[in-house]
């Protein structure tokens, strides 16, 4: 059963939940350049500094690591219980329609980068504990809310959390959606490499082509810089592609440059679907102009041949899939090209039963006689916990109570902190049927679900820590 003096405490604690998270979504918490003392940058260093001092002021125990991490803890016991979120967001992107720091509340919703991911849920799973302290309810388990500094570029503070403090005995991360996710894809980013050692001539010369902010991220913007004798044919071939394909493309000019700006829709780069990516449609018009039969030619031949507008890894090797997780997602995140060479930054998401030589092997076949070279980077393997688990099912349970939605727990392409922890689930913020807007523009919260996401955590806290 719920517990009604926790969810009325938390009531009475609203406006300081909608203050808290507008203060923390206020802060340009990008990871930036490493200084002493800043692991990640400063912006990222205040975030972590803020949500601390938010919880000295609730009269909550906490610590500062090494401004890798921080962790806000109540109860007594042997045992720890995980609550994971993480402070750093993703770039802003571009052409939102409130500021992307400014934390504006229109029609009760709380609009700013990191509003959704992950600083609202952050500051809900904060005010939960605060109110399961203030109902002096006794937990046989000790609770840790961790803040990570890092998570969307690598996990390096929480790593260095885990190395120089306990790690929890099991966790759930309020990082993606309800209700219980209880398998999450692997994750795969990796580069794509080819070196240009000639340069053709013909009608239309490509110098430069750079697009995307991070792997994770469908990319909402990208531009060719190329020279050209035949302009009006340029702007026609443009306008007749755009009116055929809805792809948002214009062209600009910069001394003897033509500059061909293309805008797309950013996404999460674990849903390439509900974007559109602006290198691949850019790379597509570029396929039709009259190029020189070189190494630039070749490469923008190769991205079309084996990518395109696909994000299934159909073309090129890796379109894998299984029952538990569905289809393995394809996202172009970042490209790099001029007359030395070409990069493109790729992240993919595999299905849990699955490996990445599995992935790998495919995607190599491919690329054979290319002179395309795939370079290897970050991998998280799959995270996967049985829906029988007593951990799943009591989450299940505390979620059923309040919303009465009977579905089965899921399984999802996005990463969280869950997989750092052996035996840990994401659960929340978002709820079925709302729209994902991580990562992408005009991300916000809205204030009933912030509150609603409070009062979850607060008697999951309780179901999970009590015994």
């Amino acid at each position: 059963m719920m517990n009604e003096a926790v969810n009325k405490r938390i009531d009475q604690l609203k406006d300081d939940i909608v203050k808290s998270t507008q203060k923390l979504v206020q802060i340009k918490s990008v990871e930036a350049e490493v200084k002493e003392g800043m692991p990640f940058g400063e912006g990222v260093k205040e975030a972590l500094e803020t949500a601390l001092k938010l919880a000295d002021i609730l009269g909550l125990k906490n610590k500062n690591i090494d401004n890798y991490a921080g962790h806000v803890e109540i109860g007594r016991g042997e045992e720890i219980l995980g609550i994971l979120c993480h402070l750093d967001v993703v770039p802003e992107g571009r052409d939102w329609t409130y500021p992307p720091y400014s934390a504006e509340i229109v029609d009760n919703k709380i609009y700013g980068r990191g509003a959704i991911d992950n600083k609202g849920p952050a500051v809900a799973a904060l005010y939960a504990l605060k109110a399961v302290q203030d109902s002096g309810i006794e937990l046989r388990k000790r609770v840790r809310l961790i803040f990570g500094t890092d998570e969307e570029s690598g996990w390096k503070g929480l790593k260095y959390y885990l190395e120089h403090e306990e790690t929890p005995d099991f966790a759930f991360s309020p990082d993606a959606e309800f209700p219980v996710i209880h398998g999450e894809k692997g994750i795969l980013t990796f580069k794509l490499k080819a070196r240009f050692n000639n340069q053709g001539d013909g009608k239309f010369i490509i110098n430069s082509i750079q697009g995307g902010n991070a792997p994770n991220m469908v990319p909402d913007y990208c531009e060719a810089h190329l020279r050209t004798d035949y302009p009006e044919e340029l702007s026609e071939k443009l306008s007749k592609f755009s009116e055929k394909t809805g792809y948002k493309l214009e062209l600009d000019e910069e001394g003897e440059e033509i500059i061909i700006k293309s805008h797309g829709i950013s996404a999460h780069g674990s849903l390439p679907e509900d974007g559109q990516n602006a290198i691949s449609q850019l790379l597509v018009f570029i396929k039709t102009l009259d190029l020189a039969e070189d190494d630039i030619g070749r490469f923008i031949d190769f991205y079309n041949e084996k990518i395109g507008m696909e994000y299934h890894g159909e073309s090129i090797g890796c379109e894998l899939r299984d029952e538990l997780s569905g289809p393995l997602t394809f996202n172009v995140g970042m490209i790099r090209l001029d007359n030395k060479g070409a990069e493109i930054t790729v992240n993919i998401r595999y299905p849990v039963t699955l490996s990445k030589e599995e992935v790998f092997t495919g995607i190599r076949a491919e690329l054979e006689g290319t002179g395309v070279e795939l370079e290897e980077g970050e991998h998280m393997e799959p995270l996967y916990v049985p829906k029988d688990d007593p951990l799943v099912t009591k989450l299940m349970k505390v979620y059923q109570e309040f919303t009465g939605d009977r579905r089965e727990p899921i399984t999802i392409g996005g990463g969280t902190y869950a997989r750092a922890i052996e035996r840990a689930v994401a659960f929340g913020p978002l709820f079925p049927g709302q729209v994902e807007l991580a990562h992408q523009r005009d991300e916000y919260i809205s204030i009933d679900d912030l509150i609603l996401n409070a009062k979850i955590y607060a008697n999951a806290i309780i179901e999970l820590a009590k015994d």
